[in-house]
């Protein structure tokens, strides 16, 4: 069967907007591309975070080490503080 979407590297979008997280609190954190075709780094990551598949929604606390993560792999993750 053809593929009939390429993804290439000079579509989209050229920059990706920063993250304004709060200092404390939680987050929504949403995986909306999958990490197939990406480096086994930015793969590593998105399971560290516990993101398993395409889709695949939690919540977490920030803290320093997670919002680290969460900028190697904002162009395929969509971030939202959760109000409590």
């Amino acid at each position: 069967m053809p593929r009939t979407f390429v993804w290439h590297r000079t579509r989209g979008p050229k920059k990706t907007p920063k993250l304004l997280l709060p200092e404390a609190g939680k987050v929504r954190i949403k995986q909306v591309r999958s990490g197939i075709g990406h480096s086994w780094r930015m793969r590593a990551t998105l399971e560290a975070i516990g993101l398993h598949h395409h889709q695949h929604e939690i919540v977490k606390d920030i803290h320093p080490a997670l919002v680290g993560q969460l900028k190697q792999v904002r162009h395929l993750v969509e971030v939202s503080v959760v109000e409590e």
